[in-house]
């Protein structure tokens, strides 16, 4: 047994009494309180009503482009368009040199060392103003395939340098209601996330919310991910519909502002797919802050997982910068 597994472990039968089995965590997730549905969305409907003043919306507007993966993930993808991703990436708007870096770029496994070769020496820990390399794995969108297989797409994804790992969980496992699976398919994934060196990429977890039907199931896939040691929840693939929203986020924020009061500890969250303004952004801000705090405003807790949000905050900052908007060849297409 290896050391995540035992901390992993420990971390179960503190928390629901007893070992990650299909029974125990049946008993424990389904003795979570249901989710109220009504007020879940009114909370989400009245935090999107928030006003942002012109001062707070500049700050705002930096912080999203800070916060944002900037991703490809296509099947046509190639080592020239992830180089044109990390150069969007580290310099999001050339004529500014103000603007920040995004946290990350976000690709396929097989397209890292492109990335890594790329991003050269901007990259690196984003809360100190690096571009980190996000890699997706697990047999991403589907994860539909043998643990062997999975476990193989996280290890070469790390060895070939990614900083993060966005795995999927099986979500056909979960609704079927074989939470020990799923449990164990997580850790198995963060201790292939183990480096050489020690050190470890860091692991979102995908729960994939719109095929799990019911906030319910997304409350529980939310204290599911967190227990099994994913060190961010994510919404979405972005690959299905619906893919982020605001009530499965607020949801997902609730599960890990609970977390940190029972066990002290802070996990990220991430809304992915579907994000395309920055008048949308701003209310995941506003979300976040109302309900894990403003600590949370930051690379290492929150993320959006994004393809074209970064171009719309750049629109957006020109304008409050001199009060017009830009031609749509002010962005670069992507």
């Amino acid at each position: 047994m290896t050391l995540t597994q035992i901390v992993q472990g420990e971390r179960s039968l503190a928390v629901i009494g007893g070992e990650a089995t299909d029974a125990n965590l049946r008993r424990y997730l389904h003795g979570i309180p249901g989710v109220d549905a009504v007020g879940l969305e009114q909370r989400a409907a009245g935090l999107g009503t928030r006003s942002i003043k012109t001062t707070s919306k500049a700050w705002a507007l930096d912080r999203i482009i800070g916060l944002i993966d900037q991703t490809t993930l296509e099947g046509a993808d190639t080592p020239g368009k992830v180089r044109s991703l990390v150069a969007k990436a580290v310099t999001p708007d050339p004529a500014d040199p103000t603007c920040p870096s995004t946290a990350a770029v976000c690709v396929y496994g097989d397209m890292v060392p492109f990335a890594v070769e790329a991003l050269g020496s901007a990259r690196g820990d984003p809360e100190k103003g690096g571009v980190a390399v996000a890699a997706v794995a697990t047999a991403f969108p589907s994860g539909r395939a043998s643990l062997a297989v999975k476990l193989a797409d996280t290890a070469d994804a790390v060895a070939a340098g990614a900083d993060e790992i966005d795995m999927v969980i099986d979500r056909g496992a979960f609704l079927a209601g074989r939470y020990g699976m799923v449990y164990d398919e997580i850790v198995a994934v963060k201790e292939a996330c183990r480096r050489t060196d020690g050190t470890s990429a860091h692991l979102k977890v995908i729960l994939e919310t719109g095929e799990l039907n019911t906030y319910d199931n997304v409350r529980r896939a939310s204290w599911l991910g967190i227990l099994a040691g994913g060190d961010f929840i994510k919404t979405s693939t972005g690959k299905v519909a619906p893919a982020a929203t605001l009530p499965v986020t607020l949801l997902m924020l609730e599960v890990v502002r609970d977390w940190r009061r029972m066990t002290g500890e802070r996990v990220g969250v991430k809304p992915a797919g579907g994000i395309r303004s920055s008048k949308d952004a701003i209310k995941y801000l506003v979300t976040v802050a109302e309900t894990v705090g403003e600590e949370w405003l930051t690379p290492s807790l929150f993320r959006f997982g994004a393809s074209s949000l970064t171009n719309d905050v750049l629109l957006q900052r020109q304008k409050l910068a001199t009060g017009h908007y830009s031609g749509p060849d002010y962005v670069t297409i992507d």
